[in-house]
Protein backbone atom coordinates (compact mmCIF):
# COMPACT_ATOMS: atom_id res chain seq x y z
CA UNK A 1 0.00 0.00 0.00
CA UNK A 2 1.60 3.22 -1.08
CA UNK A 3 1.63 6.41 0.94
CA UNK A 4 1.79 8.95 -1.87
CA UNK A 5 1.21 12.64 -0.98
CA UNK A 6 -2.11 12.53 -2.82
CA UNK A 7 -3.20 9.47 -0.89
CA UNK A 8 -2.28 10.77 2.55
CA UNK A 9 -3.56 14.35 2.28
CA UNK A 10 -5.35 15.04 5.55
CA UNK A 11 -8.27 17.43 5.96
CA UNK A 12 -6.75 19.22 8.92
CA UNK A 13 -9.88 21.18 9.80
CA UNK A 14 -11.88 17.97 10.31
CA UNK A 15 -8.96 16.19 11.95
CA UNK A 16 -8.25 18.93 14.50
CA UNK A 17 -11.90 19.88 15.16
CA UNK A 18 -12.88 16.22 15.67
CA UNK A 19 -9.98 15.67 18.06
CA UNK A 20 -10.79 18.81 20.06
CA UNK A 21 -14.46 17.79 20.36
CA UNK A 22 -13.41 14.40 21.71
CA UNK A 23 -11.23 16.10 24.34
CA UNK A 24 -14.04 18.55 25.19
CA UNK A 25 -16.38 15.64 25.96
CA UNK A 26 -13.84 13.62 27.94
CA UNK A 27 -12.63 16.38 30.30
CA UNK A 28 -15.95 17.03 32.12
CA UNK A 29 -16.61 13.26 32.38
CA UNK A 30 -13.26 12.72 34.10
CA UNK A 31 -13.34 15.77 36.40
CA UNK A 32 -17.09 16.06 37.11
CA UNK A 33 -18.52 12.54 36.84
CA UNK A 34 -21.60 13.08 39.04
CA UNK A 35 -22.74 16.20 37.21
CA UNK A 36 -22.01 14.52 33.86
CA UNK A 37 -24.07 11.48 34.85
CA UNK A 38 -27.07 13.63 35.80
CA UNK A 39 -26.83 15.73 32.65
CA UNK A 40 -26.65 12.63 30.46
CA UNK A 41 -29.77 11.13 32.07
CA UNK A 42 -31.73 14.36 31.55
CA UNK A 43 -30.60 14.70 27.94
CA UNK A 44 -31.64 11.13 27.11
CA UNK A 45 -35.10 11.61 28.61
CA UNK A 46 -35.66 14.91 26.80
CA UNK A 47 -34.49 13.74 23.38
CA UNK A 48 -36.32 10.41 23.33
CA UNK A 49 -39.54 11.93 24.66
CA UNK A 50 -39.71 15.18 22.71
CA UNK A 51 -37.95 14.08 19.50
CA UNK A 52 -38.99 10.43 19.41
CA UNK A 53 -41.71 10.86 16.79
CA UNK A 54 -39.18 12.47 14.43
CA UNK A 55 -37.01 9.35 14.53
CA UNK A 56 -40.00 7.08 13.91
CA UNK A 57 -41.15 9.11 10.89
CA UNK A 58 -37.60 9.34 9.50
CA UNK A 59 -36.95 5.60 9.82
CA UNK A 60 -40.25 4.72 8.14
CA UNK A 61 -39.76 7.11 5.21
CA UNK A 62 -36.16 6.00 4.64
CA UNK A 63 -37.14 2.33 4.55
CA UNK A 64 -39.92 2.97 2.01
CA UNK A 65 -37.69 5.26 -0.07
CA UNK A 66 -34.95 2.64 -0.41
CA UNK A 67 -37.43 -0.06 -1.47
CA UNK A 68 -38.74 2.27 -4.18
CA UNK A 69 -35.20 2.99 -5.41
CA UNK A 70 -34.30 -0.72 -5.42
CA UNK A 71 -37.31 -1.91 -7.46
CA UNK A 72 -37.22 1.05 -9.87
CA UNK A 73 -35.03 1.33 -12.94
CA UNK A 74 -32.45 3.11 -10.81
CA UNK A 75 -31.75 -0.18 -9.06
CA UNK A 76 -30.04 -1.52 -12.19
CA UNK A 77 -27.40 1.22 -12.21
CA UNK A 78 -23.95 -0.26 -11.60
CA UNK A 79 -21.44 1.36 -9.29
CA UNK A 80 -18.34 1.69 -11.43
CA UNK A 81 -17.37 0.01 -14.67
CA UNK A 82 -15.44 -3.02 -13.41
CA UNK A 83 -16.47 -6.38 -11.86
CA UNK A 84 -16.88 -6.50 -8.05
CA UNK A 85 -13.56 -6.39 -6.23
CA UNK A 86 -14.66 -8.87 -3.55
CA UNK A 87 -16.52 -12.16 -3.74
CA UNK A 88 -20.13 -12.14 -2.56
CA UNK A 89 -19.18 -14.09 0.58
CA UNK A 90 -16.41 -11.65 1.55
CA UNK A 91 -18.62 -8.67 0.69
CA UNK A 92 -21.45 -9.95 2.90
CA UNK A 93 -19.00 -10.77 5.72
CA UNK A 94 -17.48 -7.29 5.60
CA UNK A 95 -20.76 -5.36 5.42
CA UNK A 96 -22.20 -7.43 8.28
CA UNK A 97 -19.10 -7.26 10.47
CA UNK A 98 -18.78 -3.55 9.82
CA UNK A 99 -22.39 -2.84 10.74
CA UNK A 100 -22.75 -5.18 13.73
CA UNK A 101 -20.32 -5.46 16.61
CA UNK A 102 -20.41 -7.41 19.85
CA UNK A 103 -23.56 -5.45 20.71
CA UNK A 104 -25.39 -8.24 18.87
CA UNK A 105 -23.99 -10.81 21.30
CA UNK A 106 -24.78 -8.52 24.23
CA UNK A 107 -28.46 -8.18 23.29
CA UNK A 108 -29.10 -11.30 21.21
CA UNK A 109 -29.67 -13.69 24.10
CA UNK A 110 -31.43 -11.43 26.59
CA UNK A 111 -33.07 -8.42 24.92
CA UNK A 112 -36.37 -10.30 25.06
CA UNK A 113 -36.19 -10.16 28.88
CA UNK A 114 -36.84 -6.42 28.96
CA UNK A 115 -39.76 -6.67 26.53
CA UNK A 116 -41.15 -9.61 28.51
CA UNK A 117 -41.10 -7.58 31.74
CA UNK A 118 -42.28 -4.32 30.15
CA UNK A 119 -44.09 -5.19 26.88
CA UNK A 120 -45.46 -2.65 24.38
CA UNK A 121 -49.11 -1.82 23.60
CA UNK A 122 -50.18 -2.06 27.24
CA UNK A 123 -49.88 -5.86 27.22
CA UNK A 124 -49.72 -7.67 30.54
CA UNK A 125 -46.14 -8.39 31.61
CA UNK A 126 -44.99 -12.05 31.57
CA UNK A 127 -48.13 -13.16 29.72
CA UNK A 128 -48.15 -15.50 26.72
CA UNK A 129 -48.80 -12.50 24.48
CA UNK A 130 -45.85 -10.70 26.06
CA UNK A 131 -43.64 -13.69 25.16
CA UNK A 132 -44.65 -13.42 21.51
CA UNK A 133 -43.91 -9.69 21.32
CA UNK A 134 -40.69 -10.11 23.31
CA UNK A 135 -39.35 -12.69 20.85
CA UNK A 136 -40.35 -10.52 17.89
CA UNK A 137 -39.33 -7.02 18.88
CA UNK A 138 -35.60 -7.70 19.15
CA UNK A 139 -35.61 -9.06 15.61
CA UNK A 140 -37.59 -6.01 14.48
CA UNK A 141 -35.12 -3.56 16.02
CA UNK A 142 -32.21 -5.40 14.36
CA UNK A 143 -34.04 -5.91 11.06
CA UNK A 144 -34.63 -4.15 7.73
CA UNK A 145 -35.64 -0.74 9.12
CA UNK A 146 -32.41 -0.44 11.10
CA UNK A 147 -30.33 -1.59 8.13
CA UNK A 148 -32.14 0.97 5.96
CA UNK A 149 -30.63 3.68 8.18
CA UNK A 150 -27.22 2.22 7.33
CA UNK A 151 -28.08 1.86 3.66
CA UNK A 152 -29.19 5.40 2.78
CA UNK A 153 -25.72 6.94 3.35
CA UNK A 154 -24.15 3.98 1.51
CA UNK A 155 -26.22 4.69 -1.61
CA UNK A 156 -25.68 8.46 -1.39
CA UNK A 157 -21.91 8.06 -1.03
CA UNK A 158 -21.86 5.46 -3.81
CA UNK A 159 -23.62 7.95 -6.09
CA UNK A 160 -20.93 10.57 -5.57
CA UNK A 161 -17.96 8.19 -5.36
CA UNK A 162 -18.70 5.61 -8.05
CA UNK A 163 -21.21 7.32 -10.37
CA UNK A 164 -20.10 10.96 -10.28
CA UNK A 165 -16.45 9.90 -9.73
CA UNK A 166 -15.80 12.42 -6.94
CA UNK A 167 -12.54 11.14 -5.37
CA UNK A 168 -13.62 11.64 -1.77
CA UNK A 169 -15.58 9.70 0.84
CA UNK A 170 -16.88 12.72 2.70
CA UNK A 171 -20.55 13.25 3.53
CA UNK A 172 -20.38 16.78 2.19
CA UNK A 173 -19.51 15.48 -1.28
CA UNK A 174 -22.46 13.07 -1.11
CA UNK A 175 -24.67 16.14 -0.45
CA UNK A 176 -23.15 18.11 -3.36
CA UNK A 177 -26.35 18.00 -5.49
CA UNK A 178 -28.05 19.93 -2.67
CA UNK A 179 -25.18 22.06 -1.34
CA UNK A 180 -23.76 23.08 -4.70
CA UNK A 181 -20.98 25.66 -4.28
CA UNK A 182 -21.28 25.40 -0.49
CA UNK A 183 -20.03 21.78 -0.46
CA UNK A 184 -16.52 22.78 0.58
CA UNK A 185 -17.53 25.83 2.62
CA UNK A 186 -19.18 26.20 6.03
CA UNK A 187 -22.31 23.99 5.50
CA UNK A 188 -20.24 21.18 4.02
CA UNK A 189 -17.56 21.51 6.67
CA UNK A 190 -20.19 21.17 9.41
CA UNK A 191 -21.67 18.06 7.78
CA UNK A 192 -18.25 16.38 7.70
CA UNK A 193 -17.75 17.28 11.34
CA UNK A 194 -21.16 15.82 12.25
CA UNK A 195 -20.00 12.52 10.75
CA UNK A 196 -17.02 12.47 13.12
CA UNK A 197 -19.26 13.33 16.10
CA UNK A 198 -21.83 10.67 15.21
CA UNK A 199 -19.27 7.93 14.84
CA UNK A 200 -17.34 8.77 18.00
CA UNK A 201 -20.57 8.84 20.01
CA UNK A 202 -21.97 5.55 18.74
CA UNK A 203 -18.60 3.84 18.74
CA UNK A 204 -18.58 4.43 22.47
CA UNK A 205 -21.84 2.50 22.77
CA UNK A 206 -20.71 -0.46 20.69
CA UNK A 207 -17.27 -0.71 22.25
CA UNK A 208 -18.78 -0.43 25.71
CA UNK A 209 -21.27 -3.25 25.13
CA UNK A 210 -18.63 -5.42 23.48
CA UNK A 211 -16.32 -4.87 26.42
CA UNK A 212 -19.09 -5.96 28.79
CA UNK A 213 -19.51 -9.27 26.90
CA UNK A 214 -15.79 -10.06 27.11
CA UNK A 215 -15.61 -9.01 30.77
CA UNK A 216 -18.56 -11.23 31.76
CA UNK A 217 -16.99 -14.23 30.03
CA UNK A 218 -13.62 -13.54 31.68
CA UNK A 219 -15.26 -13.14 35.10
CA UNK A 220 -17.10 -16.44 34.75
CA UNK A 221 -13.87 -18.23 33.76
CA UNK A 222 -11.48 -16.71 36.29
CA UNK A 223 -13.61 -15.47 39.16
CA UNK A 224 -12.02 -12.01 38.89
CA UNK A 225 -14.22 -9.00 39.55
CA UNK A 226 -15.93 -7.44 36.52
CA UNK A 227 -14.98 -3.84 37.30
CA UNK A 228 -13.71 -0.78 35.51
CA UNK A 229 -10.11 -2.02 35.66
CA UNK A 230 -10.93 -5.25 33.80
CA UNK A 231 -13.02 -3.38 31.22
CA UNK A 232 -10.23 -0.85 30.66
CA UNK A 233 -7.79 -3.70 29.98
CA UNK A 234 -10.23 -5.25 27.50
CA UNK A 235 -10.71 -1.92 25.70
CA UNK A 236 -6.93 -1.67 25.45
CA UNK A 237 -6.71 -5.16 23.90
CA UNK A 238 -9.52 -4.39 21.45
CA UNK A 239 -7.92 -1.06 20.52
CA UNK A 240 -4.59 -2.76 19.80
CA UNK A 241 -6.41 -5.33 17.62
CA UNK A 242 -8.20 -2.56 15.74
CA UNK A 243 -4.98 -0.60 15.22
CA UNK A 244 -3.18 -3.69 13.90
CA UNK A 245 -6.04 -4.50 11.53
CA UNK A 246 -6.31 -1.02 10.04
CA UNK A 247 -2.53 -0.82 9.77
CA UNK A 248 -2.59 -3.99 7.66
CA UNK A 249 -5.16 -2.37 5.37
CA UNK A 250 -8.39 -3.40 3.68
CA UNK A 251 -7.38 -6.82 2.35
CA UNK A 252 -4.66 -7.88 4.78
CA UNK A 253 -6.52 -6.72 7.88
CA UNK A 254 -10.19 -5.75 7.64
CA UNK A 255 -11.32 -8.35 5.07
CA UNK A 256 -9.34 -11.13 6.75
CA UNK A 257 -10.66 -10.32 10.22
CA UNK A 258 -14.24 -10.04 8.91
CA UNK A 259 -14.07 -13.51 7.32
CA UNK A 260 -12.62 -14.99 10.51
CA UNK A 261 -15.33 -13.25 12.52
CA UNK A 262 -18.16 -14.68 10.42
CA UNK A 263 -16.73 -18.20 10.56
CA UNK A 264 -16.33 -18.14 14.34
CA UNK A 265 -19.81 -16.70 14.84
CA UNK A 266 -21.45 -19.36 12.65
CA UNK A 267 -19.61 -22.13 14.53
CA UNK A 268 -20.92 -20.86 17.88
CA UNK A 269 -24.48 -20.37 16.63
CA UNK A 270 -24.55 -23.81 15.01
CA UNK A 271 -23.21 -25.50 18.15
CA UNK A 272 -25.81 -23.84 20.40
CA UNK A 273 -28.58 -24.77 17.96
CA UNK A 274 -27.53 -28.42 17.82
CA UNK A 275 -26.89 -29.02 21.54
CA UNK A 276 -29.78 -26.84 22.70
CA UNK A 277 -33.55 -27.41 22.37
CA UNK A 278 -33.38 -27.49 18.56
CA UNK A 279 -37.06 -28.16 17.89
CA UNK A 280 -38.18 -25.45 20.34
CA UNK A 281 -35.77 -22.92 18.81
CA UNK A 282 -36.97 -23.62 15.27
CA UNK A 283 -40.65 -23.57 16.23
CA UNK A 284 -40.25 -20.23 18.01
CA UNK A 285 -38.32 -18.91 15.02
CA UNK A 286 -41.19 -19.64 12.64
CA UNK A 287 -43.72 -18.12 15.04
CA UNK A 288 -41.61 -14.98 15.58
CA UNK A 289 -40.98 -14.40 11.88
CA UNK A 290 -44.67 -14.87 11.15
CA UNK A 291 -45.56 -12.45 13.93
CA UNK A 292 -43.17 -9.79 12.64
CA UNK A 293 -44.45 -10.21 9.08
CA UNK A 294 -48.08 -9.74 10.08
CA UNK A 295 -47.36 -6.81 12.43
CA UNK A 296 -44.45 -5.11 10.64
CA UNK A 297 -46.29 -1.90 9.73
CA UNK A 298 -47.77 -1.60 13.22
CA UNK A 299 -44.36 -1.99 14.86
CA UNK A 300 -42.72 0.43 12.44
CA UNK A 301 -45.28 3.20 13.04
CA UNK A 302 -46.07 2.70 16.74
CA UNK A 303 -45.49 5.99 18.60
CA UNK A 304 -47.51 5.31 21.78
CA UNK A 305 -49.53 8.57 21.71
CA UNK A 306 -51.36 7.62 24.93
CA UNK A 307 -48.00 7.13 26.68
CA UNK A 308 -48.92 3.80 28.26
CA UNK A 309 -45.24 3.08 28.89
CA UNK A 310 -41.74 4.27 28.00
CA UNK A 311 -41.18 1.32 25.64
CA UNK A 312 -40.95 3.33 22.43
CA UNK A 313 -38.63 5.96 23.91
CA UNK A 314 -36.34 3.50 25.69
CA UNK A 315 -36.04 1.02 22.84
CA UNK A 316 -37.32 1.89 19.37
CA UNK A 317 -36.22 5.54 19.42
CA UNK A 318 -32.85 4.58 20.92
CA UNK A 319 -32.28 1.95 18.25
CA UNK A 320 -33.23 4.23 15.36
CA UNK A 321 -30.94 6.92 16.77
CA UNK A 322 -28.11 4.41 17.15
CA UNK A 323 -28.47 3.02 13.60
CA UNK A 324 -28.81 6.55 12.22
CA UNK A 325 -25.68 7.87 13.95
CA UNK A 326 -23.64 4.86 12.77
CA UNK A 327 -25.14 5.05 9.27
CA UNK A 328 -22.59 7.40 7.65
CA UNK A 329 -19.71 5.27 8.91
CA UNK A 330 -21.21 1.98 7.72
CA UNK A 331 -22.35 3.62 4.48
CA UNK A 332 -18.88 4.98 3.82
CA UNK A 333 -17.31 1.56 4.33
CA UNK A 334 -19.94 -0.32 2.29
CA UNK A 335 -19.56 2.23 -0.50
CA UNK A 336 -15.81 1.60 -0.57
CA UNK A 337 -16.19 -2.20 -0.89
CA UNK A 338 -19.16 -2.19 -3.32
CA UNK A 339 -17.45 -1.16 -6.55
CA UNK A 340 -18.97 -3.12 -9.44
CA UNK A 341 -22.27 -3.95 -7.74
CA UNK A 342 -25.65 -2.55 -8.66
CA UNK A 343 -27.64 -0.23 -6.44
CA UNK A 344 -30.26 -2.96 -6.12
CA UNK A 345 -27.61 -5.43 -4.94
CA UNK A 346 -26.40 -3.02 -2.28
CA UNK A 347 -29.89 -2.20 -0.97
CA UNK A 348 -31.21 -5.75 -0.86
CA UNK A 349 -27.82 -7.03 0.31
CA UNK A 350 -27.77 -4.72 3.32
CA UNK A 351 -31.46 -4.99 4.20
CA UNK A 352 -31.58 -8.73 3.52
CA UNK A 353 -28.26 -10.29 4.51
CA UNK A 354 -27.74 -7.81 7.34
CA UNK A 355 -31.13 -8.57 8.87
CA UNK A 356 -30.80 -12.33 8.42
CA UNK A 357 -27.43 -12.34 10.16
CA UNK A 358 -28.88 -10.48 13.16
CA UNK A 359 -32.00 -12.63 13.25
CA UNK A 360 -29.90 -15.78 13.41
CA UNK A 361 -28.43 -14.63 16.73
CA UNK A 362 -31.79 -13.61 18.19
CA UNK A 363 -33.46 -16.82 17.06
CA UNK A 364 -30.82 -19.21 18.41
CA UNK A 365 -29.54 -17.44 21.53
CA UNK A 366 -32.77 -15.69 22.46
CA UNK A 367 -35.00 -18.74 22.19
CA UNK A 368 -32.41 -20.96 23.87
CA UNK A 369 -32.30 -18.49 26.77
CA UNK A 370 -36.10 -18.38 27.00
CA UNK A 371 -36.20 -22.19 27.10
CA UNK A 372 -33.71 -22.24 30.00
CA UNK A 373 -35.86 -19.70 31.87
CA UNK A 374 -39.12 -21.56 31.27
CA UNK A 375 -37.66 -24.89 32.33
CA UNK A 376 -36.18 -23.43 35.50
CA UNK A 377 -32.64 -24.31 34.43
CA UNK A 378 -31.26 -20.77 34.65
CA UNK A 379 -32.81 -17.54 36.06
CA UNK A 380 -32.20 -15.62 32.83
CA UNK A 381 -34.81 -12.94 33.56
CA UNK A 382 -33.36 -12.18 36.96
CA UNK A 383 -29.73 -12.16 35.82
CA UNK A 384 -30.33 -10.05 32.69
CA UNK A 385 -32.48 -7.48 34.49
CA UNK A 386 -30.59 -7.29 37.80
CA UNK A 387 -26.99 -7.83 36.63
CA UNK A 388 -26.62 -7.39 32.86
CA UNK A 389 -27.45 -9.10 29.55
CA UNK A 390 -23.76 -9.92 29.15
CA UNK A 391 -23.80 -11.80 32.47
CA UNK A 392 -26.81 -13.76 31.20
CA UNK A 393 -25.08 -14.81 27.95
CA UNK A 394 -22.01 -15.88 29.97
CA UNK A 395 -24.23 -18.06 32.17
CA UNK A 396 -25.87 -19.61 29.11
CA UNK A 397 -22.52 -20.42 27.52
CA UNK A 398 -21.08 -21.77 30.79
CA UNK A 399 -23.62 -24.63 31.02
CA UNK A 400 -22.99 -25.83 27.46
CA UNK A 401 -20.95 -29.02 27.01
CA UNK A 402 -17.26 -28.02 27.41
CA UNK A 403 -18.49 -24.77 28.94
CA UNK A 404 -15.07 -23.42 29.94
CA UNK A 405 -13.83 -23.74 26.37
CA UNK A 406 -16.91 -21.94 25.02
CA UNK A 407 -16.54 -19.15 27.59
CA UNK A 408 -13.01 -18.58 26.30
CA UNK A 409 -14.43 -18.78 22.77
CA UNK A 410 -17.07 -16.16 23.70
CA UNK A 411 -14.38 -13.81 25.00
CA UNK A 412 -12.35 -14.22 21.81
CA UNK A 413 -15.34 -13.75 19.53
CA UNK A 414 -16.39 -10.71 21.58
CA UNK A 415 -13.01 -9.10 20.98
CA UNK A 416 -13.03 -9.95 17.27
CA UNK A 417 -16.66 -8.86 16.78
CA UNK A 418 -15.86 -5.51 18.35
CA UNK A 419 -12.62 -5.14 16.44
CA UNK A 420 -14.16 -5.93 13.05
CA UNK A 421 -16.69 -3.13 13.49
CA UNK A 422 -14.28 -0.54 14.74
CA UNK A 423 -11.34 -1.28 12.48
CA UNK A 424 -13.83 -0.32 9.78
CA UNK A 425 -14.76 2.73 11.87
CA UNK A 426 -11.11 3.78 12.18
CA UNK A 427 -10.72 3.40 8.44
CA UNK A 428 -13.76 5.51 7.65
CA UNK A 429 -12.85 8.19 10.22
CA UNK A 430 -9.52 8.53 8.43
CA UNK A 431 -11.27 8.48 5.04
CA UNK A 432 -13.77 11.13 6.16
CA UNK A 433 -10.91 13.33 7.34
CA UNK A 434 -9.00 12.99 4.04
CA UNK A 435 -9.30 15.56 1.26
CA UNK A 436 -8.71 13.08 -1.56
CA UNK A 437 -9.37 9.34 -1.76
CA UNK A 438 -9.59 7.66 -5.15
CA UNK A 439 -11.34 4.35 -5.75
CA UNK A 440 -8.11 2.41 -5.25
CA UNK A 441 -6.52 4.67 -2.62
CA UNK A 442 -6.49 4.39 1.15
CA UNK A 443 -5.91 6.84 4.04
CA UNK A 444 -2.40 6.98 5.45
CA UNK A 445 -1.53 4.28 7.97
CA UNK A 446 -0.68 6.73 10.77
CA UNK A 447 -4.04 8.43 10.18
CA UNK A 448 -5.96 5.15 10.51
CA UNK A 449 -4.04 4.10 13.62
CA UNK A 450 -4.64 7.51 15.25
CA UNK A 451 -8.41 7.13 15.00
CA UNK A 452 -8.18 3.52 16.20
CA UNK A 453 -6.55 4.81 19.40
CA UNK A 454 -9.06 7.68 19.68
CA UNK A 455 -11.99 5.26 19.46
CA UNK A 456 -10.86 3.51 22.63
CA UNK A 457 -10.78 6.64 24.81
CA UNK A 458 -14.43 7.75 24.89
CA UNK A 459 -16.00 4.36 25.77
CA UNK A 460 -13.51 3.96 28.61
CA UNK A 461 -14.63 7.32 30.00
CA UNK A 462 -18.32 6.50 29.62
CA UNK A 463 -17.85 3.11 31.27
CA UNK A 464 -16.20 5.00 34.11
CA UNK A 465 -19.51 6.82 34.60
CA UNK A 466 -21.27 3.45 34.46
CA UNK A 467 -24.65 2.28 33.24
CA UNK A 468 -26.23 1.38 29.90
CA UNK A 469 -28.14 4.68 29.88
CA UNK A 470 -24.86 6.60 29.63
CA UNK A 471 -23.85 4.62 26.55
CA UNK A 472 -27.31 4.91 24.99
CA UNK A 473 -27.35 8.68 25.45
CA UNK A 474 -24.10 9.05 23.52
CA UNK A 475 -25.80 7.49 20.48
CA UNK A 476 -28.99 9.55 20.71
CA UNK A 477 -27.18 12.87 21.12
CA UNK A 478 -24.77 12.10 18.28
CA UNK A 479 -27.60 11.19 15.91
CA UNK A 480 -29.82 14.25 16.33
CA UNK A 481 -27.97 16.67 13.99
CA UNK A 482 -27.72 13.95 11.33
CA UNK A 483 -31.50 13.88 10.77
CA UNK A 484 -31.24 16.92 8.47
CA UNK A 485 -28.19 15.44 6.73
CA UNK A 486 -30.18 12.28 5.91
CA UNK A 487 -32.82 14.43 4.20
CA UNK A 488 -30.12 16.03 2.05
CA UNK A 489 -28.67 12.61 1.23
CA UNK A 490 -32.07 11.35 0.02
CA UNK A 491 -32.55 14.39 -2.22
CA UNK A 492 -29.00 13.99 -3.54
CA UNK A 493 -29.67 10.35 -4.43
CA UNK A 494 -32.74 11.29 -6.47
CA UNK A 495 -30.94 14.08 -8.33
CA UNK A 496 -27.82 12.02 -9.07
CA UNK A 497 -29.67 8.92 -10.26
CA UNK A 498 -32.09 10.99 -12.35
CA UNK A 499 -29.14 12.70 -14.01
CA UNK A 500 -27.34 9.37 -14.54
CA UNK A 501 -30.37 7.87 -16.29
CA UNK A 502 -30.90 10.99 -18.41
CA UNK A 503 -27.24 10.98 -19.48
CA UNK A 504 -27.40 7.30 -20.42
CA UNK A 505 -30.56 7.86 -22.48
Amino acid sequence: MSDSPQETEVDWFIFVAGSLLLVAVIIPIVFAPDASRELIANVFTFLTTEMGIVYIIAATLIFVFLLVVAVSGWGRIRLGDQPPQYSSASWIAMLFSCGIGASLIYWGAAEWVFYYLDPPFGIEAKSDEAVLWAMSYGMFHWGPVGWALYCLPAIALACSYHIKKIPSLRLSDACEPVLGSYTHRIPGRIIDLLFIIGLLGTAATGLGLGTSVVASAATRMTGLEDGFEMQAIIIFIVTITIAFSVYRGMDGGIRLLSNINMSLALILVTFVLLVGPTRFILEMAIVSIGHITSNFVRMMTWADPLERSSFVESWTVFYWAWWLALGPFVGMFVCKISHGRTIREVIFGMLGWGSLGCWLFFIVFGNHAFFLEQQGILPIVQEASEVSPSAAIASIIAILPFGTFWLFYLAVIGIIFTATTYDSASYTLAAGASRYLGEHDHPARWHRVFWAAALGILPACLLYLGGIRVLQTASVVASLPLLLVYLMLAVSIVRTLSSAVATKD
